[in-house]
């Protein structure tokens, strides 16, 4: 049995699940949707799983234009999506999304991971992190085994407030959040080595006068922040000075464009 996983990842945690869960499928192909949604969408293989981070308790908003690309297919659907706080209801969100492409999702997973919003917080630390990892680990086993197995009907939500709450979030913070990247600017630590550039999966930054500059179609991914290797990207005035977070088996060249 073919599997194709297709995922977005910003610092590395849906990334680093992808490449778990093809370990244990065997014949696997791991794209990123970045790249896969510019052109024609394979949906060959027997299965195909939909890897991703949760933002504001809702799917990435590429995540959602990849989707509404697909052609119908008959084929088995799963997603699994990381998150930090609450997984909201982004499974259900999917499973919504899939079926008006004439698509069923049969499955829905949830993985907890260490968080990367570093506009509200710092990285973990290394010991509260290693624990996540390692708990990711067993529930990544699990899910491969469910996936394999061909079982349907599993769709992992958050609590009942997170949920109600979150909902109304998503679809208040969704509309803005590629403009907001006004919020982001260079520091003086800034030597225009243009990894933020290269790093940006929708291809949002350009550098003008050896300076970084958004250009207003931003996923809130936080690759470029969290990847700058002086630390001179920051989200206003309150990043200056916190702990930076990526996944510590991806590479910053695991993700440059």
């Amino acid at each position: 049995m073919s599997t194709t996983i297709y995922y977005f990842s910003g610092t590395g945690n849906s990334l680093a699940v992808a490449r778990e869960l093809s370990n244990s499928f065997g014949s696997t192909k791991v794209i990123p949707i970045s790249k896969a949604i510019t052109g024609e969408i394979d949906l060959s293989a027997d299965k195909i799983g939909l890897v991703f981070p949760v933002y504001i308790w809702g799917a990435p908003l590429i995540v959602c234009d990849f989707i509404a690309k697909l052609k119908q297919a008959d084929k088995y659907f799963f997603s699994v999506v990381t998150y930090g706080g609450s997984p909201g209801k982004t499974n259900i969100q999917i499973k919504k999304l899939l079926k008006l492409q004439g698509i069923e999702l049969k499955a829905g997973f949830a993985v907890h991971m260490p968080g990367n919003y570093i506009p509200m917080y710092g990285a973990r630390e290394k010991a509260v992190q290693d624990k996540l990892f390692e708990k990711a680990k067993t529930k990544i086993a699990e899910i491969a085994q469910y996936v394999s197995s061909g079982k349907t009907g599993t769709f992992e939500v958050g609590g009942l407030v997170m949920n109600l709450l979150g909902s109304t979030l998503q679809s208040m913070g969704s509309k803005s959040m590629r403009k907001a990247d006004k919020n982001y600017l260079a520091d003086e630590k800034c030597n225009a080595c243009n990894i933020c550039e290269k790093i940006c999966p929708v291809k949002n930054i350009k550098m003008q006068d050896s300076k970084p500059v958004w250009q207003g179609n931003c996923e809130q991914c936080m690759a470029c922040i969290q990847w700058c290797p002086q630390e001179a990207i920051q989200h206003g005035k309150n990043t200056a000075g916190r702990a930076r977070y990526r996944h510590p088996q991806v590479k910053a060249t695991d993700f440059l464009n």
